[in-house]
């Protein structure tokens, strides 16, 4: 006998993304390093007829130590079947004298979603 598997309907507008990534490499010679990130957003908040997301995050530890990130991604860029991706762009916390860059897009929401 076949299990049926039950799919929750996807909302209409609360969702969330999975942000993942790598920060710029900061220092030089033995010091050059950076750091890597996942995640996943906060709900949308609407936002000039579009929506964002907050987006808070730690590193993971490199050279003894971490930075931490908390911000809000651009708006809403359509990538078709009406599904989107946000932008981000920042920087780090400051640690160990120095802090990183990174730009980083959201993965698609729902990508799984029986609309």
């Amino acid at each position: 006998m076949e299990e049926k598997v039950n799919h929750r309907p996807c909302p209409p507008k609360q969702h969330n993304h999975e942000v993942l990534g790598s920060v710029r490499i900061s220092g030089c010679c033995d010091n050059a390093h950076n750091h890597r990130f996942a995640t996943v957003s906060g709900d949308a908040i609407p936002c000039d007829g579009s929506h964002v997301h907050e987006i808070k995050f730690t590193t993971d530890s490199c050279n003894g130590h971490d930075h931490e990130f908390c911000g809000t991604s651009g708006p809403a860029i359509e990538v078709g079947c009406g599904r989107h991706v946000h932008f981000i762009k920042g920087t780090t916390t400051r640690e160990d004298g120095h802090k990183h860059d990174f730009i980083a897009a959201t993965l698609i929401e729902n990508p799984v979603c029986e609309d």
